[in-house]
């Protein structure tokens, strides 16, 4: 899954300066989607998980390093420290269409996040003090046909979360 800065500038609220600033800070969970398997014993230190196996609820660690390829991430309980937590994971329609280009992806993803913000925070998301950020497909992996799903994170401008913002009307 690719993500890009432009996906930060969402023209939904008055937060675009910040959610750049979340991005400049590293909080973006960046590109290309791929990998199998995970591992770990669920402890502070969290699992190692395939992003394609990725969980409404899952609550993650941003990766400590932004490289072209992100196979997977680091999930630890939420009541552990975190910076993302996945509010949804939703397919691109029509799933059988040409792979239809980061700028569009992006435009789908900022509609999808923003309504199901809503449903998942217990708040809308302009009257949040949360933030979004997602994955999305690839080129790669949609041209082999495994990477259709846009995966909707909730984040912060830095502060560590130590809960699930599930129902949390923050």
């Amino acid at each position: 899954m690719v993500i890009t800065d432009e996906s930060m500038a969402v023209g939904i609220d008055r937060r675009r300066s910040r959610r750049a600033a979340a991005v400049a800070s590293g909080l973006l969970v960046a590109p290309v989607l791929g990998g199998c398997a995970w591992f770990g014993d669920g402890g502070d230190t969290g699992d190692t998980v395939d992003v394609f196996d990725l969980e409404v609820g899952d609550c993650l660690r941003a990766p400590t390093e932004i490289t072209a390829e992100l196979t997977a991430v680091e999930r630890v309980a939420c009541e552990h420290e975190h910076t993302l937590e996945v509010f949804a994971v939703t397919g691109y329609e029509p799933a059988d269409a040409e792979f239809p280009g980061d700028a569009q992806l992006q435009t789908y993803a900022d509609g999808t996040c923003v309504a199901e913000f809503e449903r998942y925070v217990g708040v809308d998301y302009r009257d949040s003090k949360l933030f979004f950020t997602y994955l999305l497909p690839s080129a790669r992996g949609w041209s082999q046909g495994e990477d259709r799903d846009i995966t909707c994170l909730v984040t912060t401008t830095g502060a560590q979360l130590t809960a699930s913002v599930r129902g949390s009307q923050v």
